[in-house]
């Protein structure tokens, strides 16, 4: 168990330092390229903090462990939600990107409602999984095409000017090519530190749950789920500190989609996932509640509040108790 400690204390100072270098590299990147914050969110923070959850639910998916690999991708979202979100409001509430209200949360509420459909008979076929998997590549084309057509915020917006003065004095000039190599450096060590991080955090915290005697689906929507989401939540936590809202609530919602569709897909399309609906039922309600409300939170005033963080933080403790006890 001291090892498991270990790998734990380990995997937390690099989701830390990881966390601080990707958003400060993203974040530049977006500014000296004109790109808007929110889609660096979307795909790379996304893509780049959803690694974790795709390695642990492929190679479960491998072992034959179903039960690990729904309650990690399933586990992860309400994670995304509840705790991440939730502590992120409470930290620094968010700004929210008007155009992830139009686009991207319509395709949170429909890819998790897709899931449980696809999953009635209790199995996600391999079939099912590759469709999953390819409406996460139309997604991702969609998007970076959709990037492309959106003109960077104006320079001279109090956003655009925070950004850039933060990035500038961090890390130099991001006009000059050099100023970008760094800033991408940056990011590419932060996300090496992230993924590595996180990776060692779910060895051990795995190791501790085993020792506990807790079962495959209480360890995959909790223990692997929490963990696994530690990128996520580093640098979403970091990202709203730094004044980036954008970049924090795209990571959770681009996260959230990736892992409904790419990742139990992936985990489906290689060897098919069995799950008893009856025991799954408590886990799609509460990602359909969870999803719902933050779609409702992300609707409102484009800043999600305090109040609305300790609710979402709240059921989530809710939700692990309820697991606990079940």
């Amino acid at each position: 168990m001291a090892i498991d400690f270990g790998l734990l204390l380990l995997g937390g100072l690099l989701l830390y330092f990881g966390a601080e270098w990707l958003v400060r590299g993203a974040a530049g990147i977006a500014s000296s390229l004109g790109v808007r914050p929110l889609v660096i969110g979307l795909m790379v923070v996304a893509y780049g903090t959803s690694a974790p959850e795709l390695a642990v639910g492929v190679r479960a998916a491998l072992s034959g462990k179903s039960d690990l690999a729904f309650g990690n991708a399933i586990g992860s979202n309400i994670a995304n939600l509840g705790l991440i979100l939730g502590a992120t409001a409470l930290v620094a509430p968010p700004a929210v990107d008007p155009s992830l209200i139009r686009r991207e949360v319509p395709v949170l509420v429909a890819s998790t409602l897709l899931v449980p459909l696809a999953m009635l008979d209790g199995r996600l076929a391999p079939w099912e999984g590759l469709c999953l998997v390819a409406l996460a590549l139309v997604y991702t084309v969609h998007a970076v095409r959709s990037a492309r057509a959106v003109a960077a915020a104006p320079a001279d917006s109090p956003q655009a000017a925070v950004a850039a003065t933060a990035e500038a004095e961090a890390v130099g000039s991001a006009d000059r090519p050099a100023g970008r190599a760094a800033l991408g450096t940056l990011a590419a060590l932060g996300l090496a530190l992230l993924v590595g991080g996180g990776d060692l955090f779910v060895r051990g915290a795995t190791g501790l749950a085993r020792a506990l005697g807790l079962s495959d689906r209480l360890i995959g929507l909790t223990v692997v789920a929490v963990g696994t989401s530690l990128p996520e939540l580093a640098a979403s936590l970091v990202a709203a500190l730094r004044g980036h809202g954008a970049i924090a609530v795209g990571n959770v919602v681009g996260s959230n989609i990736f892992n409904l569709l790419l990742i139990l897909g992936a985990a489906g399309a290689v060897r098919g996932v069995d799950v008893d609906p009856r025991s799954a039922r408590l886990d799609l309600l509460a990602l359909l509640g969870f999803t719902l409300f933050a779609a409702v939170a992300l609707r409102g005033d484009r800043r999600i509040s305090r109040p609305e963080g300790a609710l979402l933080l709240a059921g989530y403790v809710g939700f692990v108790l309820a697991l606990v006890a079940s």
